[in-house]
């Protein structure tokens, strides 16, 4: 059986991620997750791989509490995080993300520091000076300082958070009390990280972004201030390593800043600028450059429809390498740091992430993900060829997948050209169809999905359409405008349209079909159960029901203010269309989950047992319930009985099986 088809060993699959190159150019590393021996997580493996291609991968690291790699020395030594006990540590101390260091000679392991709020996103310049984040809790002095008020704040037995600003959670954990900080140091015999920023409120938390000038001497950093009605913006801030000083570099009610990457000469920052979303605009993306000293800010894509990641320099300072969402592939683009001009520089079907670039300047590293293949280290010729070699990597972590990938095309109502994927078995009969939404919305499908994996249901004997409808990105910005404001408009036709055309598949059942998506995908799939009934089965994760309930209670709800107002919500919220809904419905929700609250899933599932006729209070419809999870299922048990509970609601509303109650769930 493949790894498809036996959910147990799908979920066992490698998982890669965080590629780091050493400055040399002579050492590269990346994270492999696997589960851990209780199957309740995954932990993260650091594995070093050969960056000519020769040698085989071999594995550097080995804990149950994992280690994630975050940079390099100077000199070549690896430095990684993790939460394993320190040699001599205390077996009482809570686990935290400590910073160890691995020497490139050989040797064990070693902590170089152990704060109290752990350490994230560490950067290491090229003098040696390293910069992490931490989180502190308010009133704390000092690391020294926060590690006493968290003994007594324990001690005392208090849990409770007083809140003065917004927001107060995000994504699945609550803010605070401690918030995040800059803390900064040099490596010599042992590291002693001093806080660099002190209390700074919200200004670094979760989404922050950090880099440090070559010689050490700036950081730059995104820094988030506060807005009237409960909203705030990102700005461009420059601080003093020794004095801790801080001076903006660029700051425009009109615009946030993100991905700050400080050039090889420590003369020019190169940063991702988003124009600030409104009622009629999605906004914009563009890369900028602006000099550390300080002075105006020089826009280098404004022109060019497609929106930058993280940007790279090259080692000549000469230009940068980004990847960019693009027809449903996320193509490596090479900027010209002078005139902006753009050069694409793979033409694959790849998506490439954690771009690291060679020091002689002749390579780019990545992982390259795709539909149908899982992120592999990539080795990228920057001459112009276009060469793409794959690289050995971690053992198991080739996989083949089931069946194969066609593209499918068709026409939007407003005559807008449309693309999807389709993924198909290898079969002579037509297989049932599943028409699997994106989240985001902005988004697309473009790259390979570990929690909604298409050859998962492909190894079942379904096909999958993965489309890109109104909203999704790497077709341009008025591609995004058509669905702006409007979720139930033109991404629902643009939907049905694909699905019209793939239908027409020779290999296609167009008489089993159902929808599937999560997040604005379980919106989409909600709106489709209350404005058609052609499919056989709806399954919707972490959905969006009730818009102005949702709205109201989600983590960052000034975001969505921006583009929907009362009006908006009351005009697309599929919840006004409950008593059309006749297609069974699978509803998922993780209790955690603060990005799309679980008020929503229950407030749908009351609507949908509100409404059931059976005498005996049965209904076509189901709840899978996950209390630990949130806006994802993570964790591998859970994960296996996601898939085996949507597989077992299809097969039996498709296939015409008798519904199987996983046996896990009772």
């Amino acid at each position: 059986m493949d790894s498809f088809s036996d959910l147990e060993a799908f979920v066992r699959l490698p998982r890669l991620s965080g590629l780091r190159l050493s400055p040399d150019g002579r050492r590269l590393v990346v994270g492999v997750a696997t589960p851990d021996r209780k199957n309740t997580r995954y932990s993260t493996a650091v594995w070093e791989l050969d960056p000519d291609g020769q040698r085989p991968a071999r594995r550097l690291t080995n804990s149950a509490k994992g280690e994630s790699p975050a940079a390099f020395t100077p000199s070549g030594d690896l430095v990684f995080t993790s939460a394993r006990p320190a040699p001599d540590g205390d077996e009482d101390d809570e686990a935290r993300a400590a910073l160890w260091l691995l020497p490139a000679g050989g040797g064990d392991a070693r902590v170089l520091a152990n704060p109290a709020g752990g350490v994230s996103n560490v950067v290491v310049s090229a003098s040696g000076t390293v910069v992490a984040g931490s989180s502190l809790l308010p009133s704390a002095a000092g690391l020294g300082s926060d590690q006493e008020l968290r003994k007594r704040r324990k001690d005392a037995g208090v849990s409770a958070l007083l809140h003065e600003e917004f927001p107060v959670r995000l994504w699945d954990h609550d803010l605070g009390p401690a918030r995040l900080r800059l803390l900064t140091g040099e490596i010599k015999d042992q590291l002693e990280l001093r806080d660099l920023t002190g209390h700074a409120g919200r200004a670094l938390d979760e989404d922050g972004d950090w880099d440090v000038a070559p010689d050490g001497r700036t950081v730059v950093a995104t820094w988030a201030v506060a807005e009237r009605s409960g909203s705030s913006r990102v700005t461009l801030v420059a601080v003093d390593v020794a004095t801790g000083e801080r001076r903006v570099l660029a700051d425009d009610v009109a615009h946030e800043y993100h991905a700050p990457r400080v050039s090889p000469d420590g003369s020019t920052v190169a940063f991702v600028v988003r124009h600030r979303s409104g009622l009629d605009d999605p906004g914009d993306m563009w890369l900028c450059v602006v000099p550390l000293a300080g002075g105006p800010v020089r826009a280098l894509t404004a022109g060019w429809d497609r929106w930058p990641n993280t940007p790279r320099w090259t080692p000549d300072g000469a230009a940068l390498i980004v990847a960019a969402d693009d027809g449903g592939r996320a193509p490596l683009w090479k900027v010209d740091a002078t005139t902006g001009e753009v050069v694409r520089l793979t033409h694959d079907d790849g998506a490439y992430t954690d771009i690291q670039v060679a020091p002689d300047g002749r390579w780019v590293y990545a992982l390259r993900g795709a539909i149908d293949s899982p992120p592999a280290p990539v080795r990228v010729a920057l001459d112009g060829s276009s060469e793409v070699r794959r690289l050995p990597g971690p053992a198991g972590a080739e996989v083949r997948v089931p069946g194969r990938l066609e593209e499918v095309t068709a026409t939007a109502v407003d005559g807008t050209p449309l693309r999807a994927w389709l993924a198909l078995p290898e079969t002579d009969a037509p297989v049932p169809l599943l028409l699997w939404i994106h989240g985001g919305p902005l988004s697309s499908w473009n790259t390979w999905m570990w929690r909604w994996n298409p050859w998962v249901a492909v190894a079942r004997g379904y096909a999958v359409l993965l489309p890109d409808p109104a909203l999704s990105t790497g077709y341009g910005l008025d591609f995004m405008k058509r669905g702006w404001g409007a979720w139930g408009d033109a991404p629902y036709t643009d939907l049905m349209a694909l699905t019209d055309a793939a239908v027409e598949h020779a290999d296609v059942d167009a008489d089993r079909t159902a929808a599937m998506g999560g997040s604005f995908g379980g919106y989409m799939s909600n709106w489709i159960a209350g404005h058609t009934d052609r499919f056989d089965a709806i399954v919707t994760h972490a959905a969006l029901w009730s818009l102005d309930q949702m709205m109201s209670t989600t983590d960052l709800p000034f975001i969505w203010a921006r583009e929907l107002n009362a009006q908006r919500l009351e005009v697309n919220s599929p919840h006004r269309f409950a008593d059309a809904v006749t297609t069974p419905m699978l509803v998922i929700h993780g209790d955690k989950d603060y990005r799309v609250p679980i008020g929503e899933a229950l407030r749908l599932w009351w609507d949908l047992m509100s409404r059931s006729k059976d005498e005996d209070g049965s209904s076509i419809h189901k709840f899978l319930y996950f209390p630990d999870e949130n806006h994802w299922i993570l964790k591998p048990g859970n994960a296996m009985i996601w898939y085996e509970t949507v597989l077992a609601f299809l097969d039996h509303h498709l296939r015409g099986l008798e519904w199987r109650r996983p046996e896990l769930l009772g």
